[in-house]
C-alpha cells in the first residue's frame, strides 16, 4: 500500500517550484492534496494540472496570502470546515525581499511570510493534527540558516537591512522553531522535522528584481542555469519526509538529501528557541 493513500496533506507555497512537484508527487500516491497560494488564477492553474497528470480528484487549492495573520486564521477555517483530519502539513511558502517590506499586519515582511505563517498556521491546526496521530509535520528551510543569527532586540531588523540577513535570519528560525515544536510534541504521535531542499532553479527570488536590480537579473539566470538543481530533485526530502515509512516517528531532525544532517550550532540552543517561541507568540496575537 502507497504510505500516504488515502491521507490528508496540506502544503503551502504549492503553485509553483518544489511545492507543486511536492503536491502533485503526493497525490499521485493517492493523498487527498490541499495545496495554498495567494493567486487564485496560478491555484485554478495547479489543481487543473495535477488532477491531470495524476488522474487523482481529491485535490483542491485554497487562497491565502500567508504573510497575513488574518488570512492565515481564515485558511485555518476553512481547513476545517471540510476536514476532520490532517495527516500531514508542509510549511515550504516562502519569499526573499530585497528591500525592507512590512507585511499588512505592519511586521517585517520575511519574518511574516517565512517564520510567523509557519508558525501561525501550525498552531492553528495543531488540534487536528493532534487528533490525526500519527501525524507528521514538515518545515522546509535552507543551508542559509547556517549565517543566521537572533538579535531579539531588533527581531525584524529595522536598522542595517540585507536581504540574505533577513532570509538567513527567517530560515535559522525554521529550525529553532521546529526542534522546540518537537520538544513540545512530544508523546503525542506527531512529529516536526525541517530540510534543506538546495539550490534550486526556481523563479523564489527573481520576481523581487525591480528598479536598477533589473540589470543583474540575466547574472542570476545564469548562475541559476548552471549552478541549480531541478524542482523535481529539490523537492525530494520533502517528500521523503512527508511519506516515506523510514522517517516514521523520527522527529526534531534536520535533513538535506534524504539523509539526517547537523544544523547551524545555535539552532540547537534551546533558551534561544524559547525566547524566540515567546516573541513569535506575541507577534501573532496568540497570548
Amino acid at each position: 500500500m502507497k504510505p500516504v493513500k488515502n491521507k490528508i496533506c496540506l502544503i503551502t507555497g504549492a503553485t509553483a517550484g518544489i511545492g507543486e512537484v511536492t503536491a502533485l508527487k503526493l497525490a499521485e500516491m493517492g493523498a487527498t492534496v490541499v495545496g495554498v497560494g495567494r493567486n487564485p488564477a496560478k491555484c485554478a492553474v495547479s489543481t487543473a494540472r495535477i488532477r491531470e497528470i495524476t488522474g487523482n480528484s481529491n485535490v483542491e487549492f485554497l487562497i491565502a496570502d500567508l504573510s497575513s495573520q488574518a488570512q492565515i486564521h481564515t485558511l485555518a477555517e476553512s481547513f476545517r470546515q471540510k476536514y476532520d483530519r490532517l495527516d500531514v502539513l508542509v510549511n515550504n511558502a516562502g519569499a526573499v525581499f530585497l528591500t525592507r517590506q512590512l507585511s499588512v499586519d505592519g511586521i517585517e515582511k520575511t519574518c511574516a511570510l517565512n517564520h510567523l505563517g509557519y508558525f501561525l498556521l501550525t498552531h492553528l491546526l495543531l488540534d487536528v493534527l493532534k487528533s490525526s496521530a500519527p501525524a507528521r509535520i514538515v518545515n522546509v528551510s535552507s543551508a542559509a540558516h547556517m549565517s543566521g543569527e537572533m538579535d531579539f532586540n531588533d527581531i525584524e531588523i529595522r536598522h542595517s537591512y540585507s536581504a540574505w540577513r533577513a532570509y538567513a535570519r527567517s530560515k535559522l528560525a525554521n529550525v529553532l522553531f521546529t526542534y522546540e515544536l518537537a520538544r513540545r510534541l512530544n508523546g503525542t504521535g506527531v512529529t516536526a522535522n525541517a530540510l534543506h531542499p538546495g539550490f534550486v532553479a526556481t523563479d523564489f527570488a527573481y520576481n523581487n528584481f525591480h528598479g536598477l536590480l533589473w540589470l543583474v537579473r540575466p547574472f542570476y539566470w545564469l548562475y541559476q542555469k548552471f549552478s541549480a538543481i531541478s524542482p523535481e530533485e529539490g523537492a525530494e526530502t520533502m517528500i521523503y519526509l512527508a511519506s516515506s515509512p523510514e522517517v516514521e516517528g523520527v522527529t526534531g531532525k534536520y535533513f538535506y538529501k534524504r539523509r539526517e544532517k547537523r544544523s547551524s550550532p545555535l539552532s540547537y540552543d534551546v533558551g534561544v528557541a524559547k525566547r524566540l517561541w515567546e516573541i513569535s507568540w506575541q507577534m501573532t496575537g496568540m497570548v
